[in-house]
Parts: structure tokens; C-alpha cells; sequence
């Protein structure tokens, strides 16, 4: 039976060495660990994560107690070292993607024994994953500790179903390209089947970094990458909406006697003024969260607003968090220097206006602070979500209080009744406070009743589950889009056609299949592994190779003109056999160059990147180093121009890999592929392409043949192989037979 392996940094297990050598084990009860809940439980899957001990803090009668003990769990535990917790996680992992996927580029560190820390740590959790999958099953990662794990998965097991969800922003293009190993980051989420974000416009920036950096083509939400689809898409994560809506009930119905020292200290401030409001602010002292803007904005608001002194307290509770990084140590002085300051100047007898604690406060305590307090303020200055808002909104029983929300944080994008701000404007947050506490009960309710029906209706438990579907979707794969994968079974059985066969014909395209493209054309010249294979196969008796390409005769006259392998170019103009000379296949004319290529000229001077490749008979416009997004509207622009210019003249444009090519309509590659068909009979023919200038091949060769194409993509061969480097393997099984 098929299983889920979850796996991130953390097991949802608290795990405590007691001083007699016991351990302590208590269910998490964080967000992640209530979502997981249900798919944890499905079946015989298991949870994969660090126990929270290092190697260093037990022996291995105590690891072997710890494995027995979260096996029980339905969970297994990575080991690590000390060295790893300090360069992975505090080093890598906290130090660099934190602080570049939050926009705080100040804060980011680059340090390659940091880089080189997070790959293994990475390969550690890939060991395990990898120790305990099976066929059929899926694997679900999560978090920016672990990019690189999909990757290292896929490659061991390619048939695994992988998910991967990032519980923090994605940034901007213009951000993420800073990263020095941006590419093999990006590589590593890529293994996955399904990647997710919080919302579209982490969503959309990452499909930018794909596009730009790695430059892979993007339809819509679906990136093409090798042989798979790897669909991108966005899944709000919810809370445990009964679980605090139930809890705020409950507290709502407590006589007095049941009642908290804070709840009292609370009830206090509210019957001590008429009209007393308490606004509410509740975070991990993290850098992300804005906590020093929104004092001074409330510094602001008092000064601005005099009028509601000694009515207004903010409450404030920031739970230690990092306290070794040395920029959460300054910001712990900075919040609480503010924090002095503040009350120092507005502080009266009987008023305080900000209460500040600096301490992890239990669930009771927490309720205690939602439902007494009339306003949460959440002003996080970056933020991949925030549940805070959403449990402030779950226990409002009474469908009253207000919620400001940083448009910064992924919650506002679903939360627009909300009153959105911007965090680094005080101005607007003071006059939001104001419109806040003078706002209508019914204007309350009115919002409120619309949040609440949404997060109860979309609940961490709906968010995991919507995940799961959309992941077990990409199990069905497309049909109409791509052939038959050539696997091994198909490779045997065409290997032995091939060996049986008396009289053999191999047709290859050259650029991206022989070799992998280049950003010059130039430069993509035949390596001494490919002379090798290609002589080889040339070399069998019965055995005819053909390089079958759009590059021009002069190219290769220079690469290819001492080999016996027959040559055809610029899609079937020229052909060559052994030890005779170029023969022209069409007589073609070139006079429509001269009105063409200004046009295209004008696309390049308009699009940086680009370039024209002028042969003999065709023009070609590659735009490979262009930015895609504005290669994609100038492309189109630039056939919608074209089409209505070469309608009458008997030419046609061939949209290429990453080029689009002006040439003859009588000329292509099926035409080619016939004239040598006519003038020989073969009993084994094999064919390899990866664009559309080769689909007119596959279209005219007979059904026996062998076709197949280079990715995945929609095509007319029967069958299809990865990339360049698959095709290269299959070629060496050619030479050995």
C-alpha cells in the first residue's frame, strides 16, 4: 500500500532528555502540525525530520531510545551534528534565506562553508527519505530549510510523486538573482511535482526566477522541465478554526472564580475607563514583523490623537525568538529601549499605554488576550502569511473588533475586509487606529461575519487536503501532450530491431539533441565524446548517419567536413555524402532577405539580447538571452508582423528553440527525409529531434520508424527521451551492438 512521506526541519514531536536519562515526547501543536495531522495519520505513512537533540547530547543507547520512541509516533529522525544545527540552520538556513526571502538583503550572508553545510544536510534527509520510500509513494516537503531535498529525491527515485510547500515569501526576480547558487536552488525545487505557495505572488515571482534564470518555458501555472511537468500554484494556509473559535466560547461562558491573573489584570483595565479600548499586537520578536515601526507608529498615533490618552493601551507580546542572532539581540534592545521610552513619555498614574511582554504565554493566556482586546494590530513589514490574524478573527464570538493588517503579510490577500495598511506609513496606521476604535458595531459585525465564514470554511486541515489533490493530480499525465517515454523495455526492443536490421538509417538533429544550446550559436561546437559515438555508429556495417539540422553549410563544412557521415542543412537545402560535394535539394532565392532583415533589425534594437543569424537561405531571430516575459510580446509581435508580410512570397516561419526562423515553404526536413528514403530502402530507421522543425521529419516517416523527441513536449514522434544527455546515452548503446 501506498504511503505520504512528510518531511521537514523539525519532527511535530517536543522531545526532552530529563536529567535521569529519560525522554519527555509531546505532540507539537503549531500550525503545520495540526494541518499535517489528517495525512500523517493516513495509512502507514510517516513523518521524516531532526528530533531537536544533537549527536553530541546522546549516545547511541539514548538515539536507539529516541528512534523507538518517535517510531511510535509514525515519525523518523535525522540525525545531526551540532557543526550541522549551527551552519545549517542557524547559519544558512537563518542567516541567508531568511532574511533574502523577507527583502532584508542587509542581513543576508553568503558564506560558502554555510552553502556547502546546507547541501549535506539536505543529502541527510534525502538518506533517510530515500531508506524508507516505496513505489507509488508520495513525499511532501516542506520549508525553506529544504530546497534542495525534492531534487536529490527525483534523482534517486524518478517515479516518486513529490510535493513541496514554502511556509515563507518567495522574492522578487530582482532579489532572488543576488543569490550566489540561485541556479541549483532552483534546480533542487524543481524535483517536485507540485510547488506551492502561500499566495500568487509568491507564485509568480518564483515562475520569474524560473523563466529568467533557468530560462525553461512556463505555460500559464506548468513549467516544462525535462521529461515532466512541474505544476506551480498557490494554497493559503488556515488555521485549526473550531480549535480557537470553541476555545474563545468556552472562555466567553467561564465564571469568574475560572478566570486567569491576566484575564483579571485585563478585565481591570477595561471597567477602570469608560470607553477603554485595547488594541493588541502579538508576534515572535523576529526583524520580519515590523515591531519597532508599529511602536512608533503608536507613538505617532498619541501624539496625533491626544484625545485618546489613558483610553488606549496596546497590549504587546513578543515571544523570544533566535536570541543568539545577533540582529534579534539588537532588535530585542531596540524594542525594548522603545518600549521605555513610550511609556516614559505618555505614562500617567493609573495609565500605562503599552504593556509589553517578552515571553511565550500558553493557549489559555493567549485566548485571554484575543477576546479581551478590541483592535489586533498586525503590522509585519514581510510576512509569507500570519495566522495571528486569522485567530484573532476565529474568536471573536461576538463578530465584533477590528483587525489592521499589513498588506505586506500573504493573510491580507484573502482578508480585504480587514484594514489594510502599509506598515512603513505611520501616518496612515495613526489615522487607522482611530477609524478602528470609532468604528460601528454593525460596521464590525459586517466585516467580521465575512472573515469568520472564510477561514471556517477554508481551515488548515482544508489547506492540506486541497495540496494532496492537486498533488495526486499530477499523476495523470497529459496524453495529448507527449509520446510514449523510451524507456528501457522500449530501448531493448528497438536495440534489437536495430542489430537484426540489413540495412540501417539514423537521422539527428543537431542543437538540442546532439548538443545543448549555447547562448552563440558558435559555440555549441561537437565535443570529442560526440565524434567518437557518431564515428562508431558510422562505422557499422549497413549503417547510414545522418546530421539532419537548420544550421547553415558553412558551419558545418568547418565542424564535419573530414567525417563520412551524410550532411544535410538550413532544413533541407543542402545535402552531402561521403567524398562528393555539396548538392543543392531546392533552388531557392534569397532576394526577400533584403526586405526582411530590417525588420528584424528593428526587434533587436527593441529587444536587448537578441540577435539576427543571417545564412544563405534564411534569416533567424534568436532571442535565447532575451528577458523572457518581454521575448514572449515580442515574439508574437513579431510573427503577427511577419505572417502579414510573407503571406504572398512562399515563405513560412518556423518557431524554433528559443528562435524564430524566416525560410521557404518548400523547404523542410520531411522533404529531405524522403528524398533519402526514395533512393534507398532501409529495414531500420531511426529518428531525434527536439523543436518543431523536426515534427515535418517524424510526420513523413513511415509508422515502423523509430521516432522520438528530445522533452517534453507536444509532438508527432512516437516517443520521447529527457534531454541532450539521455540522447547521448542512448547513442553509446547504439555502439555497442
Amino acid at each position: 500500500m501506498s504511503k505520504t512521506i512528510i518531511v521537514s526541519n523539525r519532527l511535530p514531536l517536543q522531545i526532552k532528555l530529563e536529567n535521569d536519562n529519560s525522554l519527555k515526547i509531546t505532540p507539537s501543536v503549531g500550525g503545520l502540525a495540526t494541518g499535517m495531522k489528517s495525512v500523517h495519520a493516513e495509512g502507514n505513512g510517516i513523518w521524516v525530520g531532526w528530533s531537536g537533540l544533537t549527536e553530541e547530547e546522546i549516545d547511541s543507547s539514548t538515539k536507539k531510545k529516541v528512534d523507538e520512541a518517535v517510531k511510535k509516533e509514525k515519525c523518523v529522525a535525522v540525525s545531526l551534528n551540532e557543526q550541522d544545527v549551527e551552519n545549517f540552520y542557524f547559519g544558512f538556513s537563518n542567516k541567508t534565506l531568511w532574511p533574502l526571502f523577507h527583502y532584508f538583503m542587509e542581513y543576508t550572508e553568503f558564506e560558502k562553508d554555510q552553502w556547502e553545510s546546507y547541501q549535506e544536510v539536505n543529502q541527510k534527509f534525502a538518506d533517510v527519505v530515500l531508506e524508507h520510500i516505496e513505489d507509488g509513494d508520495n513525499v511532501w516537503v516542506h520549508d525553506y530549510q529544504l530546497l534542495l531535498l525534492p531534487k536529490l529525491i527525483k534523482d534517486k527515485k524518478p517515479n516518486t510523486t513529490i510535493g513541496f510547500f514554502l511556509h515563507i515569501p518567495y522574492p522578487s526576480y530582482e532579489i532572488f538573482r543576488t543569490f550566489p547558487w540561485r541556479e541549483q536552488l532552483l534546480e533542487g525545487m524543481l524535483g517536485a511535482d507540485l510547488l506551492g505557495f502561500h499566495t500568487y505572488d509568491y507564485e509568480r515571482h518564483f515562475l520569474s526566477s524560473v523563466k529568467r534564470i533557468l530560462r525553461l518555458d512556463v505555460k500559464f501555472n506548468k513549467i516544462n522541465y525535462h521529461d515532466r511537468v512541474v505544476t506551480v500554484d498557490s494554497f493559503p494556509m488556515g488555521i485549526d478554526y473550531n480549535k480557537f473559535h470553541d476555545a474563545a466560547l468556552t472562555h466567553t461562558n467561564q465564571n469568574p472564580k475560572e478566570k486567569s491573573e491576566l484575564q483579571r489584570r485585563l478585565d481591570d483595565h477595561i471597567q477602570s475607563t469608560s470607553n477603554a479600548k485595547m488594541v493588541l499586537s502579538i508576534d515572535r520578536l523576529d526583524y520580519t514583523k515590523g515591531i519597532p515601526n508599529r511602536l512608533r507608529a503608536f507613538e505617532y498615533f498619541l501624539n496625533k490623537y491626544p484625545q485618546f490618552k489613558e483610553k488606549v493601551r496596546l497590549i504587546m507580546l513578543a515571544v523570544p525568538s533566535r536570541s543568539n542572532v545577533p540582529q534579534y539581540q539588537k532588535l530585542k534592545r531596540d524594542t525594548d529601549e522603545l518600549v521605555g521610552r513610550i511609556n516614559g513619555e505618555f505614562a500617567t498614574v493609573s495609565w500605562t499605554p503599552i504593556w509589553y511582554f517578552y515571553r511565550s504565554m500558553p493557549f489559555e493566556n493567549l485566548i485571554d488576550l484575543y477576546t479581551s482586546s478590541d483592535i489586533a494590530l498586525i503590522t509585519p513589514v514581510r510576512d509569507g502569511m500570519n495566522l495571528v490574524a486569522k485567530e484573532y478573527v476565529a474568536t471573536r464570538t461576538n463578530e465584533d473588533g477590528v483587525l489592521i493588517l499589513s498588506e505586506m503579510a500573504g493573510a491580507s490577500k484573502e482578508m480585504n475586509e480587514a484594514l489594510l495598511i502599509n506598515p512603513n506609513n505611520f501616518e496612515e496606521i495613526a489615522d487607522t487606529l482611530k477609524q478602528a476604535i470609532e468604528m460601528p458595531t454593525e460596521e464590525q459585525s459586517k466585516r467580521m461575519k465575512i472573515l469568520q465564514k472564510r477561514l471556517k470554511r477554508y481551515t488548515v486541515e482544508k489547506w492540506a487536503d486541497e495540496f494532496m489533490k492537486s498533488l495526486n493530480a499530477t499523476k495523470i499525465k497529459d496524453t495529448v501532450m507527449v509520446s510514449t517515454r523510451l524507456d528501457d523495455t522500449l530501448q531493448k526492443k528497438m536495440l534489437s530491431d536495430y542489430s537484426s536490421a540489413s540495412s540501417k538509417l539514423l537521422l539527428l538533429d543537431y542543437d538540442g539533441t546532439l548538443a545543448g544550446f549555447k547562448n552563440d550559436p558558435k559555440d555549441a561546437k561537437p565535443d570529442a565524446e560526440l565524434f567518437e559515438l557518431l564515428d562508431t555508429i558510422d562505422q557499422q556495417e549497413n549503417t547510414d548517419v545522418v546530421i539532419i539540422s537548420g544550421r547553415d553549410q558553412d558551419t558545418f563544412n568547418e565542424w564535419f567536413s573530414k567525417k563520412s557521415y551524410t550532411l544535410i542543412t538550413d532544413h533541407g537545402v543542402w545535402l552531402k555524402k561521403q567524398h562528393t560535394n555539396w548538392e543543392a535539394l531546392e533552388h531557392l532565392k534569397n532576394d526577400w532577405m533584403a526586405n526582411i532583415q530590417p525588420i528584424l533589425e528593428t526587434f533587436v534594437d527593441r529587444t536587448p539580447g537578441t540577435f539576427i543569424e543571417k545564412k544563405k537561405y534564411s534569416l533567424a531571430w534568436h532571442y535565447r538571452k532575451a528577458d523572457p516575459e518581454l521575448a514572449q510580446i515580442r515574439t508574437i509581435e513579431l510573427n503577427t508582423v511577419l505572417t502579414s508580410l510573407i503571406s504572398n512570397d512562399n515563405l513560412t516561419v518556423l518557431k524554433g528553440n528559443k528562435v524564430i526562423e524566416i525560410k521557404s515553404s518548400n523547404v523542410n526536413k520531411g522533404r529531405a527525409a524522403l528524398r533519402l528514403l526514395n533512393e534507398k530502402s532501409y529495414d531500420f530507421i531511426f529518428s531525434i529531434g527536439d523543436d518543431w522543425t523536426d515534427e515535418y521529419m517524424f510526420e513523413e516517416l513511415p509508422e515502423s520508424a523509430y521516432t522520438v523527441k528530445v522533452g517534453f513536449k507536444k509532438t508527432k514522434a512516437r516517443y520521447y527521451v529527457k534531454d541532450t544527455d539521455e540522447v547521448r546515452t542512448l547513442l553509446r548503446k547504439f555502439t555497442k551492438l
